[in-house]
């Protein structure tokens, strides 16, 4: 029988914090789907199709049998309909910890029949957050610390089209 894992998030970008869980997911199952969602809390600053690509780009070289897939439901329906029994998520902080803690409770009452498993992130890579990364290259700050180097170009390209804040 295939284990297959489901990592889920907006990768809005795609960060060094997301790839060092996406290799070590990767090691855990036997097919990895990295699910890609909208969060209607959050106002991205890449498009679908663009984080998809950027995905799939950074993971083409990372070993195992990985699937970029793009999704719009519950965690839970998406997980069951890709046949995988454990989502991995990562985790930063204690608050990290908190929300993953409440979410990992409630995607148990959906679907009782798929287990959440915690990685903690790399020490070196712990504070590294999409939304961060956003806010310092808007603000004209270097990312390339946090981001794949082509992401950081993405990035910063991006920046120039919707335009710096602090001028």
């Amino acid at each position: 029988m295939t284990r297959i894992g489901v990592y889920p998030g907006t990768f809005d970008p795609v960060t060094l914090g997301h790839m060092d869980i996406i290799r070590r997911g990767a090691k855990l199952v036997d097919r990895l789907v990295i699910g890609v969602t909208t969060n209607p809390s959050k106002s991205p600053m890449f498009t679908l199709d663009e984080r998809m690509a950027m995905v799939r780009r950074e993971v083409a070289d990372v070993g195992g049998e990985i699937h970029v897939v793009a999704f719009d439901s519950l965690l839970m329906d998406f997980a069951e309909r890709e046949g995988a029994r454990v989502i991995v998520r990562g985790l930063r902080a204690v608050a990290d910890f908190e929300y993953e803690y409440q979410m990992a409770g409630m995607n148990q009452q959906i679907n009782p029949r798929v287990e959440t498993v915690f990685l903690m992130a790399d020490v070196a890579l712990q504070p590294i957050a999409s939304r961060l990364v956003k806010e310092i290259a808007l603000f004209g700050g270097e990312i390339a610390r946090f981001v794949p180097p082509t992401v950081r170009d993405e990035v910063v390209a991006r920046v120039g089209q919707i335009g710096r804040k602090g001028r």
